[in-house]
């Protein structure tokens, strides 16, 4: 990239930001589909949605489309959503439930949940002359890894080690390696999930989510729950710190009003506590003492995202009934106010304006951080 992407610092307390081509450039969403999101793993769906064998879930992971499948003996496995015949799409709703075999609907060669080839019509003629390796032509696997409750997927040939690049970044955040854990979100059940479709480069609601500078401005109900993010520091700023509840609150709904009883394995510590962490690429958790907000980010193109949130409770929450609105409404409230505020930024990436980029006040200094990130990945582009 040349000099003129970003433009010089003003001053120490001033950095510069990536120049606005890197959220409109088609070449440098391009880069980040081959670089970032086919590199590194990738969280595409809760496990618990598929629990029954035969019921898939397809995703977008950068340019390929990837179906996660439970088998028959009960396990969790991705293949490209690829027939191995002439390339046609091989399931074409985004989920759904087969009986026992995946068939491509265009000349019906069939694929056990395991991804072995097993029929295909005529299949006996041409295996009498050369044969044909049912392996060899089965669905392409994809990595795949279950943790937090969640299958993480990864295109790479050779992914990097799960632990030090999705365990590692949870641990960076929150200091101690058993934090998490105590939340125990494996164990919780979905209690309401809403699915955005944002008209916003995926990096601008990674920025977004990673500060708070912008808090006091439009985020209302949270300041009130957490005082000190109207303040303008991010509670991602600091490892292991939890943005306290206000004194006045009772818990982390929209009127601070009680949730319900802390999760079991949360201690004085973690109580009436917010921490959030970001999972690069693609991932936001947010951790309260009585459920959790877990965000995946799928980026579709240059200027759109989607993005699914769960709110996950204890299974007593669930399967009782319980009120969960006004947990519920706080961060989608927040999620609107977040995604509007990026919809109105998109824009303005592609104006002269913004030809040199912008510059980060010091409570948004970390996110240069995010910034080299992503340009050592993607490298010289155009």
């Amino acid at each position: 990239m040349t000099t003129m992407d970003t433009p010089p610092a003003t001053g120490p307390a001033l950095l510069a930001t990536l120049g606005g081509r890197w959220y409109v450039d088609e070449e440098i969403f391009a880069a980040e589909q081959d670089l970032i999101l086919e590199r590194l793993w990738f969280c595409a769906v809760r496990s618990a949605d598929l629990g029954a064998p035969g019921r898939f879930r397809r995703v977008q992971v950068g340019r390929e489309s990837v179906l996660v499948v439970r088998g028959r003996d009960g396990a969790l496995r991705a293949f490209l959503n690829i027939c191995r015949h002439r390339g046609a799409m091989l399931c074409t709703r985004d989920a759904g439930q087969v009986r026992r075999n995946l068939q491509c609907p265009y000349h019906a060669w069939t694929y056990g949940l395991d991804g072995t080839l097993i029929a295909a019509p005529n299949m006996s003629s041409f295996e009498d002359g050369a044969g044909i390796d049912r392996t060899a032509y089965g669905l392409v696997p994809v990595a795949l890894r279950e943790w937090l409750g969640y299958a993480w997927v990864c295109l790479a040939d050779e992914p990097p080690s799960f632990e030090a690049e999705v365990m590692g970044a949870v641990t960076a955040r929150l200091g101690d390696p058993a934090a998490v854990e105590a939340y125990g979100i494996d164990t919780l059940e979905l209690g309401h999930r809403v699915v955005y479709d944002v008209a916003a480069n995926w990096k601008l609601i990674v920025e977004n989510f990673m500060e708070c500078y912008h808090c006091a401005t439009i985020h209302p109900e949270l300041t009130e729950v957490l005082p000190e993010f109207a303040q303008g520091l991010a509670a991602q700023v600091f490892v292991g710190h939890g943005a306290e509840f206000g004194s006045e609150i009772a818990g982390f709904t929209v009127d601070g009003s009680p949730g319900f009883d802390r999760l079991p394995g949360i201690g004085s510590d973690q109580d009436r506590r917010y921490f959030a962490v970001t999972v690069r690429p693609t991932v936001f958790v947010n951790l309260v003492p009585d459920h959790i907000i877990f965000h995946r980010m799928y980026p579709m193109a240059v200027d759109r995202t989607v993005v699914e949130c769960d709110w996950l409770y204890t299974g007593d929450v669930v399967a009782q009934g319980r009120d969960t609105s006004r947990s519920v409404e706080l961060f989608h409230r927040v999620n609107e106010q977040d995604f509007a505020a990026c919809e109105r930024t998109q824009p303005a990436m592609s104006s002269r304006a913004y030809r040199r980029g912008g510059v980060l006040v010091p409570a948004e200094h970390h996110i240069a951080e995010f910034h080299e990130w992503v340009r050592e990945r993607v490298g010289d582009v155009g």
